[in-house]
């Protein structure tokens, strides 16, 4: 492979699906002639925009500053006979959060490809893999349709995650509310809204591939990125249930801790109920004044308890009748 620092990968496609490792001295000559060659770059070495400037001089320079920006949205961008193209994948590096989605950008016409990542795209292995292997590639329009195709077909498992969670959260809450729940479906909201926010405009980028005049973009290709791109519609029309369900799950969720609520203040109410009279009558009998009745009796003070016993007992028949418990 070429000792350059900020090349990854440098191949010639053979035509077979297989590919050779280019050397430094060759790889000049190559990425300018007619045959098929691949360089993928990594843009945080300060060698890429020089190797860049210096091996593909004929593009223009705002090319050369998409492929290498530190912040990009996923645009195609067709140019003579070739296009910039810049997506989005998941991320499955070490440490890193799904969400947190990864770019890869891409200058491809006909006779050459040149990648660029700013954080390790596995997609981009899978193909550098099957080129290894013999069963990768031949042409713009292989790598073109399987780049997009692997990128988005790991989306699947993730975007299933997600729904299989807002499944799981909806049965907890149904069999016991709790309030803290509402923090977890702002978090599985969040997601959705992050994985809908990138794919769209993947999605119209896939309908402009389809769509392209590109030559070497054959019918296929575009059948193949058809497929793909159904594939990304769904993926956002499920994200948009995804999203209606975790608003029914939390409008729900408050009517149920708001019953619960409701229930608890309306058996503190009948309670209180209860004991407004009994309070009454304690009060009323422990009036500093004279003329107490029974408080020179010994029994006074188990009368009063028969007596209160005997109105909590007519307050629950009464209740009940009423229907209040």
């Amino acid at each position: 492979m070429a000792d350059h620092q900020s090349i990854l990968h440098a191949l010639k496609f053979n035509g077979d699906g297989s590919a050779a490792v280019l050397e430094a001295c060759d790889l000049p000559g190559m990425i300018k002639s007619d045959e098929l060659a691949w360089v993928h770059l990594d843009a945080r070495s300060r060698e890429a925009r020089e190797w860049l400037e210096t091996q593909i001089n004929y593009l223009d320079s705002l090319i050369v500053d998409a492929l290498l920006a530190e912040e990009t949205r996923p645009r195609m961008i067709e140019y003579e006979n070739g296009m910039l193209l810049i997506l989005r994948g998941m991320n499955f590096n070490v440490n890193a959060e799904p969400e947190d989605m990864v770019s890869i950008r891409l200058w491809i016409d006909p006779s050459r490809i040149i990648s660029v990542q700013r954080r390790p795209v596995k997609a981009v292995e899978d193909i550098a893999a099957l080129l290894e292997k013999g069963t990768g590639p031949k042409t713009s329009g292989d790598f073109l349709t399987l780049l997009t195709y692997l990128l988005f077909e790991r989306m699947e498992p993730v975007l299933d995650d997600l729904d299989e969670r807002t499944d799981t959260l909806e049965q907890e809450i149904i069999d016991s509310p709790e309030a803290e729940e509402r923090q977890l479906i702002i978090e599985l909201r969040k997601e959705a809204i992050i994985y809908k926010r990138y794919l769209l405009p993947q999605r119209d980028v896939l309908l402009g591939l389809r769509s392209s005049p590109l030559p070497w973009i054959q019918p296929l290709h575009k059948r193949q990125l058809q497929e793909t791109l159904d594939r990304v519609i769904r993926y956002v029309e499920d994200l948009d249930s995804l999203r209606e369900r975790t608003q029914i799950i939390k409008d729900e969720l408050v009517n149920m801790l708001s019953d619960r609520m409701n229930h608890n203040m309306y058996l503190l109410s009948v309670i209180a109920a209860i004991f407004l009279p009994l309070h009454f009558m304690t009060g009323l009998l422990g009036m500093n004044v004279a003329g107490i009745p029974g408080a020179q009796s010994p029994w006074a003070f188990w009368i009063f308890l028969v007596i209160v016993g005997a109105v909590v007992a007519l307050q629950i028949v009464l209740f009940k009748k009423m229907k209040w418990f």
